[in-house]
């Protein structure tokens, strides 16, 4: 029987709050399916999450043996599953899913068994979620994706199946979305030969690879059938499993994460990739020596974390270099143990602002905000679709056109560093490009009242 767990309840039984060096973040609502089986490797029922936005409701996505439950959390205190899609494959072999969106469809893999490809049209949300995909012709197993929304291009990391057997990594054109078209498998990245790539964070055609223990590596697939490695970081302190990372919205610096009991979280400074430089580490403050930051993402001045056995982690990263624990849950009941138990996924950019977190056995948790800057932006980083920039490569000139009731903020031009190399005010249209400015790749940061949007540019030939 499904038990939906209300706030008082929760606060009973939870576990007890961070430490002392942070604030507890508001548990709003929890919810968890007691029929489901755990795995028989960690015993762990639920996997990701993920989140979305549709027409006024909010929905948390959860992955678990049996499938991908669609949680409606509009009312974070009374979770409410709306929708179950089953996994091809399902039961104690299972225990990893992921997911992704893009333009209306959601897409998940698993990473065990016979598996699929999955498709779900959102588009009618919150009415309706329709599976219009299930097929393992193009992989049957893939232990985590990516989708560079400005691009357009699904990523799948550990891949089997399909006519390429297996690959570290995949790479496929979403232009038809729910007829993805293969481009390319690779595992060369520079000086690394990956055996496999974990995870990665992938924007506007610049990839950060996860490699586990082979390293990290970033790549410019702005020709996805063509990828050229920037550089690499086979060496850091702290070195371990390569296991996730996620940059922060300037673009310049990386939050890595190896998986490993008792290993700090690194700093990196990206600005330029040929030269990688590891800034610093920091961990949650717990007193849990077998400590693991499984996965981090960035909103704003704030890097959320969920940790094995701890449960969300808050860092304030105000100043980029040197975070600091601000807010955490534990979120699990589990003995610390060298083992991988607790907290897997986090969720920060449901317009609201509350927090999505999946625990492995303990289901979904609902956190309030932190962060008092959030309003009614769903992402950071708004639909590319909403402006279009042209012509592209460009010489002297661009051109800009945005969809009615799009509000301008701020546009600058940023070359691969991230440094800023032209700013223009939030009513120009028509935008002349600096003589001055080498040929090559850039990138323009449009900020707008649905986020920042952000489009590669190529400028060559004489101006």
């Amino acid at each position: 029987m499904q038990r939906i767990i209300t706030l008082l309840i929760i606060f009973l039984i939870a576990s007890q709050f961070g430490t002392a060096q942070t604030e507890p973040a508001n548990l709003l609502g929890r919810w968890f399916e007691d029929t489901l089986v755990g795995s028989s490797a960690y015993n762990n029922t639920y996997n990701e999450v993920w989140g979305l936005a549709a027409d006024g409701h909010e929905f948390a996505i959860i992955g678990s043996t049996a499938g991908t439950h669609f949680i409606d959390v509009t009312d974070p205190t009374q979770p409410e599953e709306r929708f179950f899609f089953p996994g091809k494959a399902q039961g104690k072999s299972i225990i990893h899913r992921d997911y992704e969106t893009y333009r209306g469809y959601l897409y998940a893999v698993c990473d065990e068994g016979q598996s699929s490809l999955q498709i779900l049209d959102i588009r009618q949300m919150p009415d309706t979620a329709i599976m219009v995909y299930d097929d393992n012709a193009l992989l049957v197993r893939s232990h985590n994706i990516e989708i560079d929304t400005v691009m357009g291009m699904l990523y799948t990391f550990a891949t089997g199946g399909g006519s390429s057997g297996y690959s570290a990594l995949r790479v496929y054109d979403l232009a038809d979305p729910i007829n993805p078209v293969f481009i390319g498998a690779y595992n060369v990245f520079g000086d690394i030969v990956a055996g496999h790539v974990h995870d990665g964070y992938v924007r506007n055609g610049l990839a950060y690879l996860n490699c586990g223990y082979d390293g990290m590596a970033i790549v410019d697939f702005s020709d996805p059938a063509n990828p050229v490695a920037l550089g690499s970081l086979a060496d850091y302190p702290f070195k371990g499993y390569n296991h996730s990372g996620w940059a922060d919205e300037s673009g310049k610096y990386y939050y890595m994460a190896d998986e490993n009991h008792a290993s700090p979280i690194k700093v990196l400074d990206v600005s330029d990739p040929a030269d990688i430089k590891v800034l610093g580490t920091f961990d949650a403050e717990v007193p849990n020596p077998t400590s693991i930051p499984h996965n981090q993402l960035v909103r704003g001045d704030y890097l959320y974390v969920s940790y094995y056995y701890d449960g969300l982690v808050v860092f304030d990263i105000s100043d980029p270099e040197n975070p600091v624990p601000a807010y955490s849950y534990d979120t699990s009941n589990e003995p610390n143990t060298p083992s991988y138990k607790g907290a897997w996924g986090v969720y920060p950019y449901l317009p609201s602002g509350n927090i999505l977190v999946s625990d492995m056995q303990e289901g979904l948790f609902v956190f309030e905000k932190i962060d008092p800057s959030i309003t009614a932006v769903h992402s950071p980083f708004a639909d590319p679709a909403l402006i279009s920039v042209f012509p592209n490569p460009a010489t002297s000139m661009l051109y800009l056109e945005a969809a009615p009731g799009l509000e301008w903020r701020d546009i600058q031009l940023l070359d691969l560093t991230g440094r800023q190399v032209a700013h223009w005010m939030p009513q120009d249209r028509q935008i002349e490009l600096p003589s001055s400015l080498p040929e090559g790749m850039y990138f323009l940061h449009m900020k707008t009242s649905e986020g920042l949007l952000i489009k590669r540019i190529h400028i060559h030939g004489e101006r």
